[in-house]
């Protein structure tokens, strides 16, 4: 069987339009740093940067990897909209961050995440 490039679809705003990230608010700070899964990694910053980059098997093309670096627009709950006006998505949270014997976790869009120490 053939192995097939990867396709990579790549969200990422402008430059000047990514320096307008809001800032986390402090009763989320727990969300702040590297979160990590076998196939998923999210990164948050402090001044609301979002680095995203997720692999998942197609089932006719082969694996496909998405890719946003965008501004944190805002939390709805739990969950977080991440883009510009007019092209954002909005990541799931079921599980905010917690910790669980030591170690913290929260699951996005139904993935389990780590956060580097």
């Amino acid at each position: 069987m053939r192995k097939r490039t990867p396709l990579v679809v790549l969200v990422a705003a402008l430059p000047l339009l990514a320096a307008c990230g809001q800032p986390v608010p402090e009763d989320k700070a727990a969300y702040v740093g590297e979160w990590h899964a076998p196939a998923m990694e999210v990164e948050l910053t402090k001044d609301g940067t979002v680095h995203y980059k997720r692999v998942t098997e197609g089932t006719t093309i082969g694996e496909v990897t998405t890719t946003i670096n965008a501004p944190l627009r805002r939390f709805a709950g739990d969950n977080f909209v991440v883009g510009i006006p007019l092209l954002s998505t909005t990541f799931k949270v079921s599980t905010p961050p917690h910790q669980e014997a030591g170690t913290w976790k929260m699951v996005v869009d139904g993935v389990e995440l780590t956060r580097a120490p």
